[in-house]
């Protein structure tokens, strides 16, 4: 199995989380929702948790995401998406994301 096919699936099947250090100092746990590939590079989705896990504030942060293909073990680097247009770009992709996931959970359901 492919280590896309890993991720994809480890996401499916278990809810992964992030910690992120914020710029004041502050620590925010967040919930991988999925990695996109937008132009060839790749972005990450989160939804920031509070202390009780969930997300009351319905926001969802993009991050640049990139893994070193030549060690899988490393911890991946993420980054700020600074350019207004690649960031709506990642927006869109994120809300087709989106969209197939209501998609297929109609499908299922009709099962």
């Amino acid at each position: 199995m492919s280590k896309n096919e890993n991720t994809h699936e480890e996401l499916e099947n278990e809810e992964m989380t992030v910690e992120l250090e914020l710029d004041d100092g502050s620590k925010v746990t967040c919930a991988v929702v999925t990695i996109l590939t937008v132009t060839d590079k790749d972005y990450i989705a989160l939804l920031p948790l509070n202390e009780d896990g969930e997300n009351t504030e319905g926001e969802v942060w993009f991050y640049r995401y990139s893994e070193n293909p030549k060690n899988p073990n490393e911890e991946p680097v993420l980054g700020y998406i600074e350019d207004d247009e690649e960031y709506e770009a990642v927006a869109d992709a994120f809300d087709e994301f989106l969209d197939n996931a209501e998609f297929d959970e109609l499908v299922d359901d009709e099962s």
